[in-house]
């Protein structure tokens, strides 16, 4: 079960990057154009939020059987002292909750705008600043916390 959550949750981060990429720049491209909010916006940014759920839902599951976890769970102060341990069992989910709050919260913010521009600016920044948590807290293979993971 670890391990096809682990695979499941690499391979949807790569969806879900790409979506917030293509959100964040689509969203930039219409505050700063000031064109209409389309259709297809509100699709791309519903379609964004949603993978970014889901991709949460499936990190929570993960982070219950995760034997990295366990072992944290097991002796916390011990966890803490350990850069590895404290990474998984608290900085990654900790960071991942924030960014996705903030992704949530700036999409019901944008429904309230009272024009377009206002409302691509909101999911410019608050989209952004989810990607850019998100991008800080990935366990990417060159940093210690994903040595020995693959990109996939």
């Amino acid at each position: 079960m670890y391990t096809g959550l682990l695979h499941t949750h690499s391979i949807l981060r790569w969806i879900m990057l790409l979506l917030l990429i293509m959100t964040v720049f689509r969203s930039y491209n219409g505050w700063k154009s000031k064109r209409s909010f389309t259709s297809g916006d509100k699709k791309l940014t519903l379609f964004t939020l949603i993978f970014s759920h889901v991709q949460l839902l499936i990190g929570f599951l993960l982070y219950m059987v995760s034997p990295l976890v366990q072992a944290a769970m097991a002796d916390m102060g011990a966890a803490m002292k350990d850069r590895m341990l404290r990474f998984w069992a608290v900085e990654h989910i900790a960071v991942m909750i924030i960014a996705i709050l903030i992704i949530t919260i700036g999409n019901a913010l944008s429904k309230r705008a009272v024009n377009d521009t206002i409302r691509f600016k909101k999911i410019f920044i608050f989209f952004l600043t989810g990607l850019l948590l998100i991008l800080i807290s990935i366990p990417w293979p060159f940093m210690a916390t994903g040595a020995g993971r693959s990109w996939f």
